[in-house]
């Protein structure tokens, strides 16, 4: 049988989710972990490669194993014991065994974090872009909408991505004030590029700080031009929030 894991960490201590040769990984703790359950070595397929620094509330990951020693309810549970302090695994399902968590999604969504305030506040510097100039919220705001919709998105990719084609689908995009200060961009597609989420906050925050217009975002958007928009925001803001999936795979039983 196959099974979804959803899984939260802080990725302050991994170079990303991938597995590498030369570096720590989340997924090199997830399958350790598995492999000491099992005692056998165990690969996962993820639904995302978050970089290193990136957070993740709802990453998504399968792996099969028809020799389980533990119930399914109590997966989670034993896994924690078994894994870094700064990564938990929220939930465990059965899935079909011709389910892909990465080639299934229906959608993603990320958040990003700016904390806007006149000195920096250390308890959020881990997750959170510090941007001590005043931003405007409803310039923002009024920029977010503007990237809803299907659109060729390249100048909103960074070089070294590997994807096919640059066209996405954005289905949302929010920006609020919280009352700690920190500001929250919140992006829902059916899928992202490379540092897409980065830039596009960057572009915002631009925005928040009037080097943009919010009438702008449409023809940045359509230049398909990465020097127009804004900088790629630092890692540690970007959180995977959510991976969602067709009904079918989330009402399997």
């Amino acid at each position: 049988m196959q099974i979804l894991l959803t899984i939260a960490y802080d990725g302050t201590n991994y170079s990303g989710w991938q597995k590498q040769d030369n570096a720590i990984t989340v997924q090199e703790k997830v399958e350790d972990a598995l492999s000491q359950l099992l005692n056998r070595v165990v690969v996962v397929q993820a639904s995302s490669r978050t970089d290193a620094g990136v957070h993740a509330l709802g990453q998504r990951a399968s792996f099969f194993a028809e020799d389980l020693r533990v119930p399914l309810d109590k997966l989670p549970m034993v896994l924690v014991g078994l894994l870094p302090s700064d990564i938990s695994v929220i939930a465990a399902k059965v899935v079909p065994d011709d389910f892909n968590p990465r080639f299934c999604t229906e959608y993603k969504t990320y958040a990003y974090n700016i904390y806007n305030a006149p000195s920096p506040n250390p308890l959020l510097n881990r997750y959170s872009a510090f941007i001590p100039q005043c931003l405007n919220i409803e310039a923002m705001k009024e920029a977010a909408q503007a990237f809803v919709g299907q659109y060729d998105f390249a100048a909103f990719c960074a070089t070294g991505g590997s994807a096919k084609t640059t066209v996405r689908k954005i289905f949302s995009c929010t920006v609020e004030k919280q009352i700690n200060g920190l500001v929250t961009i919140t992006v829902t597609g059916n899928g992202f590029l490379y540092n897409m989420v980065r830039i596009i906050a960057g572009t915002i925050a631009y925005v928040g700080m009037g080097k943009i217009l919010p009438q702008d975002i449409k023809s940045i958007i359509m230049s398909v031009d990465r020097t127009q928009a804004g900088k790629t925001m630092p890692p540690q803001g970007l959180v995977l929030i959510e991976v969602g999936y067709p009904i079918y795979w989330t009402n399997h039983p």
